[in-house]
């Protein structure tokens, strides 16, 4: 998961889809970084920790990270939060393979910041946590017949 610093919408996805992995005990292993170095080693945005834990998610733990061009041979899956994001890691990739890893975590759409909008946490939280939950459906691993 990546967003521009770490603290706002990334640590929101990581935290959320890192918990209903472990409900669905799926041997996931899911991290977040920022495409900005600002933030790194501190925790996320005081209000996206607040919202999480109203919706029963612990985020407090997180810590933020610079995305790396590394990242792309540790994850199978690189998920962003906005165009520019993508753009930013893309531009890290050296190969089509890296490239393919790469994908907007709402499809089509962006996952507004709500860095500079306090009313925008509860709405991009809830908007993250219907995308996690429709990611553990689509990329579940299916039982043999």
């Amino acid at each position: 998961m990546v967003c521009l610093g770490n603290i706002c919408r990334s640590p929101l996805a990581e935290g959320i889809l890192r918990n209903l992995a472990e409900r669905q005990h799926l041997p996931w292993h899911v991290a977040s970084a920022g495409t900005g170095n600002w933030h790194v080693g501190q925790a996320p945005d005081i209000r996206s920790i607040a919202i999480a834990r109203q919706l029963g998610y612990d985020i407090s733990g997180q810590r933020a990270r610079h995305f790396k061009a590394s990242f792309f041979r540790e994850y199978d899956l690189i998920l962003v939060m906005d165009r520019q994001n993508k753009a930013d890691v893309l531009r890290l990739s050296t190969n089509e393979q890296e490239k393919e890893k790469v994908a907007l975590f709402l499809g089509d759409s962006e996952v507004r910041d709500p860095y500079y909008d306090n009313d925008l946490f509860e709405p991009v939280c809830r908007e993250i946590e219907a995308r996690c939950q429709l990611l553990i459906a689509q990329l579940e691993p299916k039982a043999p017949l």
